[in-house]
């Protein structure tokens, strides 16, 4: 490992302070995942030992007896075992269908704010479908929206934009314009 990446190990924050991954959480495990997959583009040299010992640090109550088993079963392991093992355990069937309910049933009311509406919308497309691109994303939070709102942004937005874009586009509608505020009779 080069002076520079051990320099960037240095700033990284202490395993203390890192996302804790309690397997209970809504996304606490994709979080991990994501923060771990952060310090590998930081510092791609990182070592695997280092990533799965704060594994123990990070991991908090049935998470960590979870971890603590398959530790004994698997032993000492690099991350990428790590990440398929905590995504077969917390991405798994019942959990995704939590989360596609979730956001069936999350639909867009002025009394909302348009932008946590679309992150939380976003993070369970997300976790449904990792692989999920822009377009299909797009089309899929605008169908959560009342058909005058879902028109009016398709008007302003292309299908490529992105999350603030519709945010933005929502809010300054809703600020203008009647359009989503009322229901018919």
């Amino acid at each position: 490992m080069s002076y520079s990446e051990k320099e960037a190990l240095k700033q990284n924050p202490e395993a203390s302070s890192w996302p804790k991954f309690s397997g209970t959480g809504e996304y606490d495990h994709m979080k991990l995942i994501h923060y771990i997959y952060g310090l590998f583009i930081d510092v791609p040299s990182i070592p695997d030992y280092w990533i799965t010992a704060i594994l123990n640090t990070a991991s908090k109550g049935n998470a960590s007896i979870w971890y603590t088993e398959m530790k004994a079963i698997h032993g000492r392991r690099n991350w990428p075992l790590w990440k398929s093992q905590i995504i077969q355990k917390y991405s798994n069937c019942p959990w995704i269908w939590q989360k596609t309910m979730s956001f069936d049933n999350d639909k867009y009311t002025v009394d909302k704010d348009p932008y946590e509406w679309c992150l939380r919308k976003s993070k369970r497309l997300k976790a449904i479908d990792p692989q999920m691109n822009i377009q299909v994303r797009n089309h899929k939070l605008l169908t959560q929206l009342p058909g005058d709102l879902e028109h009016a942004i398709k008007f302003r937005c292309n299908q490529n934009c992105t999350l603030d874009d519709i945010a933005n586009t929502l809010q300054d509608i809703r600020k203008r314009t009647n359009i989503g505020k009322f229901t018919p009779f």
